[in-house]
């Protein structure tokens, strides 16, 4: 048997009696005892002559007596001061076998032992996590002060320098020259803020660096002592939070095969040795409230583990400081075994000097204390080749939960609101509002509180109109940038069409309402090979009704409608028009509204044969238009007065065309008697069949008469009559280019 495994033999007998550590501070009084000896060793090597016979006569300390030192080393249950130089060395290997043997039996029964968890974290070699014992003794007892005083014989002092830390754990010259690189900058116990130096401002200009003072920083010897807060740097700013790992694996709103993938990932990267462990990191991105805050607890809550969140904007809003504070926070996510997540990562992905450097730090953070990052933003990431060297990078794209996750998100909030959630209107609020579960949390929070305070202080239950109503306030409002929101008052009886013109409507109205059974339910969304949203076309001459109704089918579905604003995305620039598209469509994904394009046939023009550039460029805009269209889920509603004007290839991947034909004298008859509100007094001697017969004109002219003779009438007697309205129709006549006489003929 080899000398190795003679010794590897005695210490498996030692850790297999070795008694368990109390807690942290039973270690850490034999971590003491041991510095007295080695203490009390220099003291004797010092008098009397090490074991290489380095002994030089001592001359009497200034300020603290030889019998003084010898009552301290005694203090605390030491023993009797030994001067014989053999037994001391042997006693302090005795001891280190002891506190080693102890230490891992502690480890392996659980027991937290913080010296031996900062070496191991931190990669510390045994001189190195002696260093930081030296420089911790003076924290845990005053004797220590004036120990060091004695053995640097200077009452200024107290604390240890780079020599008294050498002279005290290296026995030769040889091996207290080459210890002196553990103190250089670049090594682990400065370059990770274990310890800090200050100068011996008291002593000759120009002196050795050995003469340099060590001390524990502030944040390190909290934790040594078991104090494991966050670090007060990082919390003061505001801009760090720490969150317990409570959150259920199992309540995450996410599709299964996203869990499980995101599971298998990080149980397979921590199976690895830690000695070829990579950095791992995961991007989320997804809508704000998608959830992706919520899946990284979880995969906290699965691995036992603290999640430490940072704001990197205001990261970023501490300027100079801001490479520190990273610093700071991966080192305090290292010492307190947590996972980082970074909040805001979307800053990262800009090309200012600001942006690459704090992605940088990040990355080289990570390198050096970092387990597991996760950044979350809104944007995917195209990643450059060589990035996130030295990492393993994840990115993960967490969409709006699909019905059945929303159902679950609308239930569980429900429930926590105190509200029944019946199945009907869970299923409703699920299918009718695309929404994340933090925009159907806000959504139930919203209407909670709303009825609470307009039924003074209690609430008789959710109904369909309030969850209606919050779903609207909460879904994305960015599209009013972009978009006009129409509201309207009308209703089916107010669309003046032919009857099977009505029921296609209604028709298109029953695609939304069971578009997740069809699509989803029956599958046929997976056989589509274009986008499975709902694109109609209403063509007809102006005034005929195409706005209104699309708003009435918007009103029918509790949705709102978003009437584009052309003068806001027609540019005469290149490549602009498509930008502004991108954005309405961007938006209109999260919007859970009805986009509605007016004179489409000024965006989906024909294409024309290229003769110039301006041609081409206009045919690419048409190209665009219909790739983002096929693409779109939601609802688009398109009118246009001149269908002929309309690209043939757009209008065959339209879905429905709905034609709007010039009202003939039977629904022109019905367009005047519904242009009167309940209110209005009016007279009856108003002959609706002469209108009707007499003035061919569409229903946005007829209800511009109205409101004209409405006005009229209000000061001129207060009641409608037939004079009010034969004055309108003369009016809009003129306006239009008319000839009034022959229009008029017999009237």
């Amino acid at each position: 048997m080899s000398d190795q495994d003679k010794v590897n033999r005695q210490q498996d007998r030692q850790q297999q009696t070795a008694p368990v550590y109390r807690d942290n501070y039973d270690h850490l009084e034999d971590e003491l005892k041991r510095l007295d000896l080695l203490i009390l060793k220099r003291v004797t090597g010092l008098k009397h002559g090490d074991a290489a016979g380095r002994g030089i006569p001592l001359e009497p300390r200034l300020y603290v007596s030889d019998e003084e030192v010898n009552a301290l080393l005694e203090e605390d249950g030491g023993s009797t001061v030994p001067l014989e130089w053999g037994p001391l060395c042997r006693e302090i290997e005795s001891l280190q076998e002891e506190i080693d043997a102890r230490v891992s039996a502690s480890m392996d029964a659980g027991v937290f032992l913080a010296l031996p968890q900062l070496a191991r974290r931190f990669g510390l070699s045994v001189f190195e996590t002696g260093a930081v014992t030296v420089c911790l003794a003076p924290e845990l007892r005053r004797k220590y002060d004036k120990l060091f005083v004695y053995l640097q014989d200077d009452i200024r002092r107290t604390r240890p320098s780079i020599e008294l830390v050498s002279d005290l754990l290296c026995d030769t010259e040889a091996e207290k020259w080459e210890c002196r690189r553990y103190f250089s900058p670049h090594a682990p116990l400065l370059r990770l803020g274990i310890l800090e130096t200050a100068e011996d401002v008291h002593g000759p200009s120009g002196s050795s660096d050995l003469r340099r003072f060590l001390m524990l920083e502030r944040r390190i010897s909290d934790f040594l002592l078991g104090h494991n807060h966050p670090d007060e740097r990082l919390i003061d700013t505001g801009a760090v939070e720490l969150y317990p790992p409570t959150f259920p694996p199992e309540d995450l709103l996410i599709d299964e095969e996203t869990g499980e993938r995101l599971r298998n990932i990080t149980r397979g990267h921590l199976s690895l040795p830690v000695s070829t462990r990579k950095p791992l990191f995961f991007h989320f991105h997804g809508l704000p409230g998608v959830g992706k805050f919520e899946l990284a607890r979880g995969i906290c809550g699965e691995l036992g583990v603290y999640l430490l969140c940072l704001d990197m904007e205001l990261v970023a809003a501490a300027g100079v400081g801001a490479r520190n504070l990273l610093r700071l926070a991966f080192r305090e996510a290292l010492l307190l075994q947590v996972a980082i997540y970074i909040r805001g990562g979307d800053l990262l992905q800009g090309e200012d000097p600001l942006s690459r450097g704090l992605l940088t730090h990040i990355i080289d953070a990570a390198g050096e204390f970092g387990w597991m990052v996760i950044l979350a933003g809104e944007k995917s990431w195209p990643v450059v080749p060589g990035m996130f060297r030295g990492t393993v990078f994840y990115s993960v794209h967490l969409p709006v939960p699909g019905v059945p996750l929303r159902e679950r998100a609308w239930e569980r909030e429900l429930q926590k609101a105190g509200q029944d959630a019946e199945k009907s209107l869970v299923s409703h609020m699920a299918r009718q509002f695309r929404l994340t579960p933090g925009q159907i949390r806000e959504a139930v929070e919203f209407a909670y509180y709303n009825d609470i305070l307009g039924s003074g202080g209690e609430t008789a239950g959710l109904s369909l109109e309030h969850l209606t109503a919050a779903g609207r306030l909460r879904s994305n409002q960015k599209l009013t940038q972009l978009a006009v929101k129409v509201s309207t008052g009308y209703d089916w009886d107010d669309v003046v069409l032919p009857e099977e013109k009505k029921m296609l409507l209604r028709q298109i109205c029953d695609q939304v309402t069971h578009r997740h059974r069809v699509m989803e339910l029956w599958g046929f969304g997976a056989k589509l090979t274009r986008g499975n949203g709902l694109s109609v076309l209403f063509s007809g001459p102006p005034g005929t009704g195409k706005t209104m109704a699309a708003g009435v089918m918007a009103r029918e579905l509790r949705l709102d409608l978003y009437k584009i604003d052309l003068s806001a995305v027609v540019s005469k620039y290149i490549g602009e028009t498509e930008k502004n598209l991108s954005r309405i469509f961007a938006e209109a994904e999260t919007c859970n509204g009805i986009l509605f394009f007016d004179e489409a046939d000024a965006l989906f023009g024909k294409r024309s044969e290229v003769s110039d550039a301006h041609d081409r460029y206009a045919n690419i805009e048409t190209g665009y238009l219909l790739q983002r269209m096929e693409e779109y889920e939601g609802m688009v509603i398109l009118a246009t007065n001149l269908r002929k004007n309309m690209d043939e290839a757009f209008t065959r991947r339209i879905r429905y065309i709905v034609e709007f034909p010039f009202p003939g004298e039977e629904s022109r008859r019905r367009i005047w008697e519904s242009q009167f509100p309940l209110l209005c007094p009016r007279s009856e001697s108003i002959d609706y069949d002469y209108l009707a017969r007499h003035f061919p004109v569409t229903g946005g002219h007829i209800r511009n008469v109205v409101l004209d003779a409405a006005f009229s009438a209000a000061g001129n007697g207060g009641v409608v009559g037939m004079e009010h309205l034969i004055q309108g129709v003369r009016k809009e006549y003129e306006k239009i280019g008319k000839l009034w006489i022959s229009a008029a003929r017999g009237s």
